[in-house]
């Protein structure tokens, strides 16, 4: 007879297995150096995963659930974690090809911030940089994410210092706490592992990383709503969007949803990111707009290189006015998806996180610049529905 918990373990065989074949071929055929690196460690780390989901499929053990956590906790640490400490290390030690633009650009943002107190650079002074240096001077995300790169600004060169190594803490934190408010199961283990071990994931902590403390927190705001606790859910989805733009969707999604409810998740949703970006509007908002607004619209002394081909890229890029269709669709999505809200109000945290998935999926898909790694917000957002429809039994704080 085929338990629920062996269906379970072959759900995390498959992953797995799945998972290794992803880090195999990127090892092998990735453009990309530092994703090239990350595949040669993390195949290991899926392999041995995938191995030892089979031996508890085959044992006594195939009903636990703390076995099965185990394995992901593994899996996370050696595809996600050991690869970005490698990188992180070797990166200190002088290689200069183990890290994506990201990183770097955010430590620099950091350095910025410590030296003149905003971490961004106007557009006559980005192109007054060497033509190759043109595209790390920019700094396209919210005045909060280059606090992650202040540990080397203070304290210089040192594998701990790697801005990676900081969005990995947060991360884990977050979730950790995230998944204190909901039922454990089946649910949220499947939940927390398309947050953390799927090759997306683990691939963009390890060599970029800026986007998953983005997702933990927006992930640790609906856990928070499920659980009732709407201020605390302002704090953390306020504080993601005082980190990147991809939060305020789910901020806005999140408003509507707790608004007849309890309007105390408005308070840290909108505060926070304004207060975040008061300090770089006042000190130079010319360079705040430069790098926040015109960079990402295609307007920068360089292109942006989000340039993965789905439909809006394709279609801004290779039609007559394609950039205007494009930007008309992506208009045209998010009023549907308004209208979807306003004719049914995400009434629960996992219709709030339905929504926030498929509403960013549409963006994704639509925008004329954008990465094949967004899709971990909305693939991580649809995989927590069942986990958020479970909270725990608690009293509202």
């Amino acid at each position: 007879m085929i338990t629920k918990g062996r269906r379970a373990i072959a759900g995390d065989l498959a992953l797995y297995a799945l998972s290794a074949a992803f880090a195999g071929v990127t090892a092998a055929t990735s453009t990309l150096v530092p994703h090239r690196a990350w595949g040669a460690v993390a195949v290991v780390g899926y392999t041995i995963a995938a191995g030892a989901a089979v031996v508890l499929l085959f044992s006594r053990y195939a009903d636990s659930l703390p076995a099965r956590t185990v394995v992901s906790a593994f899996a996370w640490a050696t595809t996600a974690l050991l690869p970005m400490v490698i990188q992180a290390a070797q990166r200190a030690g002088g290689r200069t090809d183990r890290a994506q633009e990201e990183v770097v650009v955010i430590e620099h943002g950091g350095q910025r911030l410590l030296d003149h107190g905003t971490p961004y650079l106007r557009t006559d002074e980005i192109a007054a940089l060497p033509s190759g240096e043109q595209l790390l001077g920019y700094l396209p995300y919210q005045p909060g994410m280059a606090l992650f790169g202040l540990p080397r600004a203070l304290a210089g060169v040192a594998w701990w210092t790697d801005s990676r190594v900081w969005f990995a803490l947060v991360t884990a934190v977050v979730l950790g706490f995230a998944a204190t408010l909901l039922v454990r199961g089946t649910a949220l283990l499947r939940a927390m592992q398309f947050a953390t071990v799927l090759p997306v994931c683990a691939l963009t902590l390890a060599t970029g990383g800026d986007d998953i403390p983005v997702l933990a927190l927006c992930l640790c705001a609906l856990a928070l709503c499920a659980a009732a606790r709407y201020g605390a859910a302002g704090v953390a989805v306020g504080l993601a969007a005082a980190l990147k733009l991809f939060a305020w969707p789910v901020a806005l999604v999140l408003l509507v949803h707790a608004w007849p409810r309890d309007r105390r998740l408005a308070i840290g949703a909108i505060t926070l990111p304004i207060l975040a970006l008061i300090p770089a509007a006042v000190l130079d908002s010319t360079a705040l707009l430069d790098n926040v607004v015109r960079f990402p619209l295609g307007e920068g002394v360089v292109e942006s290189p989000a340039q993965s081909p789905f439909p809006g890229y394709l279609i801004a890029n290779n039609l007559p006015g394609g950039r205007v269709i494009a930007g008309a669709l992506l208009v045209a999505a998010g009023l549907a998806i308004a209208v979807w809200m306003i004719r049914r109000p995400p009434r629960t945290a996992a219709d709030a996180a339905k929504v926030c998935g498929i509403g960013l999926l549409a963006a994704i898909l639509l925008m004329p610049s954008t990465r094949f790694g967004y899709l971990l917000y909305p693939v991580a957002f649809l995989m927590w529905v069942p986990a958020l429809r479970l909270p725990a039994l608690r009293e509202p704080s």
